[in-house]
């Protein structure tokens, strides 16, 4: 069965991306660009299958799809913004084969501009079509949330901008097939630019309630009880909650030296969600210390090492950080997550514990730093000698609270 749509990129952007248009009954085609983070259960993966999904056997084959969308992963650089360098390989590629009257979408987080300065004259420059007269081009914010249930592509409203009107209604009619809503944007700056408002609005939030959460802690002051006293304002306010540190696939970017004016509360919030993880470990040393212990030579347990809950997904979890800082001090450092069976940090394979309950009743100090919904926390709270919950999931004087 030929492909109505190659998604290209098969990572975090593209797997949902392509879950979604095969349950919407598009045959579609996946490209690889590169060792990508994205995973799919054995179930999962049946049911794309079955649902007409295929990997490309050679980039020839995208040249036989109708619409094409660059998903590939931009992970930080060391500027600090999104390293393109597997967007422009998606990019020559896709060139090399592309036909007239191709729809091409780029879905990967980028700065406002890329779509029209960067990926453009690549697509261009490689297939010789002019975009917007002989194919058409486009920009879409990702939206994906993994692990949300309540939230999916189906009833996620998809904001476009096109390179042109004629884009944007092309873009818009693929999009139609696999969401309730499209929302038109003016052009492919505005639809980057939500993006990067998207993106900076949860930085720049968590960063509150990391900021309050110190705050809070030096005061003596229940910063969870002052949480769920806030929530109940019905205008306003959103709720965000503090943590050991910020994960996730994209980044905040504060565009400084790549427009007239930065965003100080960007780089601000940038400053202050990535010294969590540091001070989890003070909280930890200070912990310790109150009972009569020392971080040299304490055993630690991790909880939860990846990013988000209920995923294995480790892009930018703190829990590196945490536990790099914790084997600097002296500790004795194990971790137990039920999504990663295996765990290295610095290239030093970390011990995981075969028995939870066990291990946090063998270990000086047991720190929850992510609240898979198959951890007991009623009976973690119960079983460790000394329990430090970052996410605010264990009951009220269950244990220490970030």
């Amino acid at each position: 069965m030929p492909a109505d749509l190659a998604v290209i990129g098969l990572g975090p952007y593209g797997l949902p991306l392509a879950q979604a248009a095969i349950a919407a009954g598009i045959p579609t085609l996946g490209y690889r660009t590169g060792p990508e983070a994205g995973s799919l259960t054995p179930a999962e993966l049946r049911r794309m299958l079955a649902g007409g999904f295929r990997t490309a056997a050679g980039p020839a084959e995208l040249g036989r799809v109708r619409t094409a969308v660059i998903c590939a992963p931009t992970p930080p650089s060391e500027g600090g913004g999104p390293d393109l360098g597997q967007v422009e390989a998606a990019a020559r590629t896709l060139a090399a084969h592309l036909r007239p009257h191709t729809t091409v979408i780029l879905e990967s987080p980028v700065r406002p501009g890329t779509t029209e300065e960067f990926l453009r004259p690549l697509l261009e420059n490689g297939s010789g079509l002019r975009a917007g007269r002989d194919f058409h081009l486009a920009y879409s914010p990702s939206r994906v949330d993994p692990g949300n249930r309540d939230f999916t592509p189906a009833n996620t409203p998809k904001v476009i901008g096109g390179l042109t009107p004629a884009c944007t209604e092309s873009a818009a009619t693929f999009y139609s097939r696999l969401t309730d809503k499209v929302v038109r944007a003016r052009g492919p700056r505005e639809a980057e630019t939500v993006q990067l408002l998207e993106t900076n609005f949860r930085h720049v939030n968590i960063a509150l309630v990391n900021e309050m959460s110190v705050l809070c802690h030096d005061l003596g002051v229940d910063l969870w009880d002052v949480i769920r006293c806030a929530e109940t304002k019905p205008f306003g306010f959103q709720t965000f909650r503090p943590g050991p540190g910020v994960g996730g696939h994209s980044v905040a970017q504060d565009l400084a030296g790549h427009a007239p004016r930065g965003l100080r509360m960007v780089e601000l919030a940038q400053q202050v969600n990535t010294q969590m993880p540091r001070y989890v470990v003070q909280r930890a040393a200070a912990l310790l210390n109150e009972h009569g212990k020392s971080a040299r030579g304490a055993r630690v347990l991790l909880l939860g090492v990846t990013y988000k809950a209920d995923l294995a997904d480790q892009q930018g979890t703190p829990a590196q950080e945490v536990a790099t800082r914790l084997l600097s001090m002296g500790a004795a450092v194990s971790y137990h997550d039920p999504h990663i069976p295996s765990w290295t940090v610095l290239d030093r394979p970390i011990p995981r514990a075969d028995s939870l309950y066990e291990a946090a009743a063998d270990a000086d100090l047991t720190i929850l730093l992510q609240q898979h919904r198959t951890y007991d926390l009623q009976g973690l709270s119960v079983k460790a000698q000394l329990l430090l919950d970052t996410r605010g999931a264990t009951p009220t004087g269950a244990a220490h609270r970030l």
